[in-house]
C-alpha cells in the first residue's frame, strides 16, 4: 500500500508506536496530517513540544501537573488530605473527577502489576505510596485499580505492605452495573455484586 512511498511509511509506523489509536485509524490520521497546510502542523509540533517541556509530575501523588511541584488537587486547601485514593492512571482519576462526590486526594500507581509484562513493584510508584502514608496523618486508603486480575493482585500487594494501625483500607464496590440485566452478566460480576452487598 505504501510501496515507492519510504517517508509516508515511516509516518505511519511511528503512528503505530500510539497507544490505544486503532490500526485503522492509522492512516486516516497520516492522511489528514499529509492534507493539513504547513503551518497547522508546525503549531501542533510546537504544542507537543511545549506541553512535553512543561507538564510534569506531581512530587506528591504523580498526578500531571505544570505550574509548581504540586497538582491542583494536591495544592487545594479544601480537599480532604487524610484520604488517599489509589489509581493506575491518570485516566481513572480523570473519571473519578468527573463524575464528583469525591473530595479526598489521589495517588497515581502508574499502572498495574504484570509479571508476563515484567512490570514489577519497583516500575511503579508503590513504595512512594507507603512513605507518604507512614510519614502521614492518612486514615483512609481507596483502592481504586481496576477490577482485572493484574488489578486485583495490585490492591491485594498495596494492601498486604500497609498493615498499620488507624488506617481503613476499602476497595472500589464492584457489580451489576445501572440499566443492565443479570442474565447478561458473568459469573465474576454477579459474584462480586452479591459478596459486595448493602442494605436496601
Amino acid at each position: 500500500m505504501l510501496k515507492g512511498l519510504p517517508s509516508l511509511e515511516r509516518l505511519v509506523r511511528s503512528l503505530q508506536n500510539i497507544p490505544y489509536l486503532a490500526s485503522k485509524n492509522v492512516y486516516r490520521v497520516a492522511m489528514h496530517l499529509m492534507e493539513s497546510n504547513e503551518k497547522d502542523l508546525e503549531r501542533f509540533c510546537n504544542l507537543i513540544l511545549d506541553a512535553k517541556h512543561k507538564v510534569k509530575k506531581c512530587q506528591n501523588c504523580f498526578n500531571w501537573c505544570e505550574d509548581g511541584n504540586l497538582c491542583l488537587i494536591c495544592a487545594a486547601t479544601k480537599r480532604d488530605k487524610d484520604m488517599i485514593c489509589v489509581v493506575e492512571s491518570w485516566h481513572e482519576l480523570a473519571a473519578i473527577e468527573k463524575a464528583g462526590g469525591y473530595n479526598g486526594v489521589y495517588h497515581v500507581l502508574g499502572g498495574v502489576l504484570s509479571p508476563l509484562e515484567g512490570i514489577g513493584p519497583s516500575d511503579l510508584t508503590i513504595d512512594f505510596l507507603v512513605k507518604r502514608i507512614l510519614q502521614s496523618n492518612i486514615t483512609e486508603l481507596i483502592l481504586a485499580t481496576n477490577p482485572t486480575p493484574e488489578g486485583e493482585a495490585t490492591a491485594n500487594y498495596i494492601a498486604s505492605k500497609l498493615q498499620v494501625s488507624n488506617l481503613k483500607i476499602s476497595r472500589l464496590a464492584s457489580g451489576v452495573p445501572i440499566g443492565s440485566n443479570l442474565e447478561n452478566m458473568d459469573r465474576v460480576t454477579i459474584y462480586k455484586a452479591l459478596s459486595c452487598r448493602r442494605p436496601f
